[in-house]
């Protein structure tokens, strides 16, 4: 079985990547595209200010290519990884987790890892337009953010297990609460001693900050909402064949 629903979380990963990236390239490009344009704007006024010409920095990929082919190249790659965990999760998970249906348990699992994954680290680090921030700290704001992604499920696994300790002893829906309030002080914690970054200079049209985050989130959204639904349909039909 756990062959079965691998290629096809891959498959469905791939779909959804295909639909994250038609909404990216519509909703969300723009914005990042606007975003160069204010950084561009900056630097020729410094530039100006200090009597030179702003310098023109060749790109190694065009901003066509960018937007278009590499785009979907790597939310391709990242939707057949994604899709593909999630499937060997699912396989590991159902009927174990929640006493409920293939399609249901699809749902459920995809809206938990969009908020472990999505929702909780853009608290602590929130989407920001490629144009800004410092290029000499990409490795940090990058290890910070992957970092903070780990935390976030590292807590929630450490939240489960202590969830299944105290189910032995108490109401499960006490021991639900018990288990959120140890994620929350866990993420606290862990975003406490993360660094802070906030390099978003303070010029930035904040309606076009705001634009670029909820299109981000919104891609990110379609992305596991459509493996959600598409692979509980998948994962169904795997389920009652072998029943059959």
């Amino acid at each position: 079985m756990t062959k079965d629903l691998l290629w096809r979380g891959m498959l469905v990963g791939i779909l959804a990547a295909m639909l994250a990236t038609l909404f990216a390239r519509v909703v969300a490009e723009p914005q990042i595209d606007r975003a160069i344009g204010v950084e561009e704007t900056h630097h020729v006024h410094d530039a100006m200010a200090m009597g030179s010409m702003p310098a023109h920095e060749e790109e190694l990929v065009s901003r066509d290519t960018q937007k278009s082919a590499g785009l979907l190249t790597a939310l391709v790659l990242y939707g057949a990884a994604v899709g593909g965990i999630f499937s060997l999760v699912f396989a590991y998970g159902y009927g174990r987790i929640a006493l409920i249906g293939p399609r249901s348990f699809a749902l459920l699992l995809a809206g938990l890892a969009f908020v472990l994954i999505v929702v909780v680290p853009n608290i602590k680090y929130p989407q920001t337009p490629p144009a800004v921030g410092k290029h000499e700290t990409v490795g940090i704001r990058t290890a910070a953010y992957f970092a903070m992604i780990a935390l976030s499920i590292g807590a929630a696994v450490i939240a489960g297990k202590f969830r299944t300790a105290l189910t032995r002893s108490m109401r499960g829906f006490d021991a639900s609460l018990l288990a959120v309030g140890a994620y929350v002080l866990l993420v606290m914690l862990g975003q406490f001693l993360l660094p802070t970054v906030d390099e978003v200079p303070s010029d930035f049209p904040a309606t076009l900050l705001w634009n670029f985050r909820v299109a981000s989130t919104g891609t990110q959204l379609i992305l596991w909402a459509t493996i959600g639904i598409a692979f509980g349909l998948a994962a169904e039909r795997v389920l009652l064949r072998q029943r059959g």
